[in-house]
């Protein structure tokens, strides 16, 4: 099959880029043809796969379609700009980039089906090429629904002319049901994958020697990671009021925080207004490091106030490192106490006793192994695909496969 797939992002930076990335390579992977189309401040290249690229303006590059930056949902690290700030007139030349996008790859790779990430714009402008089409729905385009009232007809057009909606997770399911109509048939729940390539036990990767590459010591100390947006859903500020406590607990702790956003310089002021001593604000890493940083961790952490899914838990979990999380969104679909701890929602206390139990009863090394293997055996990219390309064969009347649940 030729498969169109367009999404709002780029293919790095944030969840539905790598997911798309992810999902991209694997399809090609296994024999189909793949062309992608993102916003971005340069042209965008991949060695498996085509990418026509819409270049928005970030102020420093020369020959931007649009005089923007690309708008966002809530941040990104190559731009803060939402799309509830858009004017009118951007707003329509948003819309209008896209269109102009969509056709010519239609025109130039004729595409057997569209697969849009985000039900937003993008199915809007599939269902207007008259091609079958699928969305995956990746959770913050519901919270750009509430948001977001100038999108909303849209939105709702792309969800209800879609062959299906793809929910990555009950929750998202749910709402992704009660927010655009749609009946439970047309909501097929894949999870998220991860990439079995990169996130793995990397033997090398222990703490002396990733603590080292950072320019850190305390490799005799337990090792505690973060991974996500510095944006106010993902409950930064939770684990920092956490880490008082697990500090005061277990002298030496570190931890290790890996991602940007427009909290960045809030943070850092609260880290010193708390009197925090050894949490490390390492900025966006690539995911090869993001892994090496996994792997030296003993626990990793996710104190999300909403997580529609939550594949930085699965990646840590395909590292060996079991994680504590919040028992929100899509966490609960997949945290367990065989594979970390589920804490309850803005309670640094409980975020805090979790942590300090699963460092002082070992549990890197008692559950590790399982998480890693629990990990493989249900959330590698390489099943979810499978099931998507089922799902594009059945809006191509090719099949009739029972693929619902």
């Amino acid at each position: 099959m030729k498969v169109l797939m367009p999404n709002h992002f780029p293919l790095q930076g944030s969840g539905s880029g790598i997911y798309t990335l992810n999902v991209a390579q694997e399809l090609v992977k296994a024999g189909h043809e793949v062309l992608v189309i993102v916003p971005d401040h340069q042209e965008t290249t991949d060695s498996l796969f085509p990418t026509k690229t819409i270049l928005f303006s970030n102020g420093q590059n020369e020959h931007a379609q649009l005089d923007f930056n690309f708008p966002c949902f809530t941040t990104h690290p190559r731009s803060t700009t939402t799309f509830y700030e858009l004017t009118d007139a951007q707003l329509a030349a948003y819309v209008n980039a896209w269109q102009q996008a969509v056709d010519e790859a239609i025109a130039e790779f004729q595409p057997d089906v569209i697969h849009a990430h985000h039900v937003w714009v993008t199915p809007y402008i599939a269902y207007r090429s008259g091609l079958p089409y699928v969305i995956s729905c990746h959770g913050t385009d519901l919270m750009g629904f509430e948001q977001g009232p100038r999108y909303r007809e849209m939105a709702l057009a792309g969800a209800q002319h879609a062959h299906a909606v793809i929910a990555i997770s009950r929750q998202v399911r749910a709402d992704a049901m009660r927010t655009y109509d749609l009946a439970i048939e047309r909501v097929p729940l894949i999870w998220n994958g991860f990439g079995a390539d990169i996130f793995m036990i990397i033997p090398d990767a222990s703490k002396t020697a990733v603590l080292g590459e950072l320019g850190l010591g305390g490799a005799d100390k337990p090792l505690l990671s973060f991974v996500g947006k510095f944006t106010d859903f993902k409950g930064i500020d939770v684990l920092l009021k956490a880490a008082v406590k697990y500090e005061a607990e277990i002298p030496g702790v570190q931890t290790l925080l890996v991602g940007h956003g427009v909290l960045w310089d809030d943070m850092h002021a609260l880290r010193q207004e708390l009197g925090l001593q050894n949490v490390h604000f390492l900025g966006h890493q690539p995911q090869p490091t993001v892994a090496r940083i996994y792997n030296a961790a003993d626990v990793s952490v996710v104190p999300s106030r909403i997580e529609p899914f939550g594949l930085v838990a699965v990646e840590a979990l395909a590292c060996g490192t079991p994680v504590v999380a919040t028992n929100a969104g899509g966490l609960p679909d997949f945290i367990n106490e065989d594979v970390g701890a589920l804490v309850p929602l803005e309670d640094p206390d409980s975020l805090a006793a979790a942590i300090i139990d699963e460092l002082q009863n070992g549990a890197k090394q008692t559950k590790g192994i399982y998480a890693n293997q629990y990990a493989f055996e249900g959330f590698t990219w390489t099943k979810q695909v499978a099931r998507m390309a089922d799902l594009y064969r059945d809006a191509l009347g090719n099949s009739t496969l029972a693929i619902f649940q």
